[in-house]
């Protein structure tokens, strides 16, 4: 679908409610291929978080706070989305990740988790969405078992418990949690 200032496009992996609109969600988790400097799309009473998955990175600017080199193996970011926010390309074309939940209903939090060559059954905290950086990984929740390779996501409603994660050949994932605002 169309950015929201019809800068680029963006690849929506989940959404709630589902099938809302840009102006309606909740929260919503999405990837967007960014190929050329420019601003972000205002969120008003949106929180926001970034992380780059490929490409040598994006130089962001949210204003009142000094600039922060975003790269695929850097922490991700946290901003208000209804801050002016610009973000200026590292040599090229870049694949980000973006988590927004609608501030005073949900907040967020998102972490990229290295698991190492030939983890068996490691535990992964209870999560809402774990997505597949890098590598691949067997998701053990329950009885389900998924695996889960490059840029695939897997979203699970139930949070009550640990997942387990094995991995062959190594993994980055981005572990998203999204609850209910305490606020």
């Amino acid at each position: 679908m169309p950015w929201k200032n019809g800068g680029g496009e963006t690849a929506e992996i989940a959404v709630s409610p589902g099938g809302a609109a840009l102006a309606q969600f909740d929260w919503r988790i999405s990837m967007a291929r960014v190929a050329a400097d420019g601003p972000f799309s205002g969120f008003p009473g949106v929180d926001r978080t970034l992380a780059v998955v490929a490409g040598a990175g994006l130089r962001l600017s949210v204003h009142g706070h000094a600039p922060v080199d975003l790269r695929d193996d850097s922490p991700p970011i946290a901003f208000p989305g209804d801050v002016a926010t610009h973000g200026a390309l590292i040599g090229g074309e870049v694949l980000d990740f973006n988590v927004m939940t609608r501030r005073g209903r949900h907040e967020h939090s998102v972490r990229r988790v290295r698991v190492a060559a030939s983890t068996v059954d490691a535990p992964l905290p209870s999560a809402n969405l774990v997505f597949c950086q890098e590598g691949a990984i067997d998701v053990q929740s329950g009885n389900q078992r998924d695996r889960l390779e490059r840029h695939d996501s897997l979203l699970r409603d139930d949070v009550t418990g640990p997942w387990r994660m094995s991995s062959e050949s190594g993994a980055t994932l981005l572990v998203v949690s999204i609850e209910g605002s305490r606020r």
